[in-house]
């Protein structure tokens, strides 16, 4: 059993989102990695997709999230499951916060690389 206190140093700042890494395998967990997602009002992530199947919670605000090209709101209570593989895009329709789900393993493909990037929060 693990119990996780969260700490500045699970803290990773991007130009559009705070996300504080919770569960991990360098935290304790062996196969699932969640974190919260805080995101301003207006933000709006890069195109990119996730080579495992994610779960999103929003426990405070909305957001906008554009998948296979169509655009759909998600509001405060209400869950969006992303498949692996699906290229989204989300944006912050106001300031939001979510806890997120995914196995372990998963990386982030964005157009116009060449290598899937690691979730830091998420190792």
């Amino acid at each position: 059993m693990y119990v996780i206190t969260t700490s500045p140093d699970h803290v990773t700042t991007t130009p559009n989102a705070a996300m504080t890494g919770l569960a991990a395998p360098s935290r304790g967990s062996s196969e699932l990695s969640t974190w919260q997602v805080d995101m301003p009002a207006g933000a709006t992530g890069p195109e990119h997709s996730v080579s495992r199947e994610q779960v999103w919670t929003l426990t405070a605000g909305s957001l906008e999230v554009t998948s296979d090209g169509r655009t759909q709101k998600v509001t405060t209570g209400q869950t969006l499951v992303l498949p692996a593989d699906a290229p989204r895009r989300i944006h912050a329709a106001e300031t939001f916060r979510a806890h997120v789900a995914m196995r372990a393993d998963g990386v982030v493909s964005v157009p116009g690389e060449e290598e899937p990037r690691v979730l830091p929060w998420a190792r």
